[in-house]
């Protein structure tokens, strides 16, 4: 995780550089991706450690209370990242493909007007 987010801060020295507006945005954008990433390894090391590891009903108790809450961590973190609840990503997705072509249609349309 600590080399991802050096990664990410390597990443927006050229963008503040730039003056790009959001580069701030970005660099949270990038370091929560890295954060995600790492409780996504920690949660299958755990899982590998349990298997390992002589299972007792305590030790799978254990795995299921860290699982659970790293699965919370992350989801707040995806909603921090996006903006948006996952199970909500799909539909405001399929909105801005829909909304997409009528932009597109009402720019030519205008581009067209304004050549004639």
């Amino acid at each position: 995780m600590v080399l991802g987010a050096l990664g990410a801060f390597v990443l927006y020295a050229p963008r503040l550089r730039r003056g790009t507006e959001q580069a701030y945005q970005q660099l949270r954008q990038d370091i929560g991706r890295v954060i995600l990433v790492g409780l996504e390894v920690l949660i299958i090391a755990d899982i590998i450690r349990t298997i390992v590891v002589e299972p007792s009903l305590e030790s799978v108790a254990v795995l299921g209370i860290v699982v659970v809450i790293r699965i919370v961590l992350s989801l707040s973190l995806e909603v921090e990242i996006d903006g948006i609840w996952p199970w909500r990503r799909a539909r405001t997705e399929a909105a801005s493909v829909a909304d997409a072509p009528q932009l597109r249609s009402a720019t030519t349309e205008r581009a067209e007007g304004a050549n004639r």
